[in-house]
């Protein structure tokens, strides 16, 4: 009996440090974002320059994913064979468009992702890229807070994301499922 005692004592012990233990590490890391949220304004509007440091030294960054489209970070939208080995889009191919919103519906919706990125990185669209972080959800916030620049907001904005979709596995728009504007999709009807 007695060593059952010792070894409930033991368990009891370790268990209720345990708990503590993990109870102060959500409190801190609570605190980290609460304190990240008012320390760390977005600034946007610096970022939001039609200059970009990347581009100075020759080098693009672009969407990397498309099989057959490619939009780099400065609006252009080519074909994958018209990439150029420095990240960049051949200008001087005459299928390659800036700033490009074929398949892109009104509510900035649109059905193919290249061109949603390169439609939202219009200087035009910066107010609309501002509003919508000033109106985001606390865990937006905290999730576009890794955003750097415009070019990392239009791929992130763009991607599917539970704003795109009813019902956890229906879009709310299948063909038009990539969105760079300030609201979702609208519900259809069930």
């Amino acid at each position: 009996r007695w060593v059952l005692g010792v070894v409930f004592g033991l368990s009891l012990v370790y268990f209720l440090s345990s708990t503590f233990k993990q109870e102060e590490r959500t409190v801190r890391d609570r605190n980290l974002l609460q304190v990240q949220e008012h320390e760390q304004p977005i600034l946007w509007k610096d970022q939001f320059s039609s200059g970009n440091s990347s581009h100075l030294s020759n080098q693009c960054r672009n969407s990397v994913q498309g099989k057959l489209l490619i939009t780099d970070e400065l609006g252009y939208i080519c074909e994958r064979k018209d990439l150029l080995v420095n990240g960049c889009c051949n200008v001087n191919v005459p299928s390659t468009k800036l700033y490009s919103c074929d398949s892109c519906l009104p509510n900035g919706c649109c059905s193919v992702y290249e061109y949603c990125v390169s439609c939202c990185l219009q200087p035009s669209k910066q107010h609309l890229l501002e509003r919508f972080l000033n109106r985001a959800a606390i865990a937006f916030q905290n999730l576009f807070m890794a955003v750097e620049d415009r070019f990392e907001l239009c791929l992130a904005k763009c991607r599917t994301s539970s704003q795109s979709v009813q019902h956890e596995n229906t879009y709310r728009d299948p063909i038009a499922k990539y969105c760079y504007g300030e609201y979702p999709p609208e519900l259809l009807p069930v």
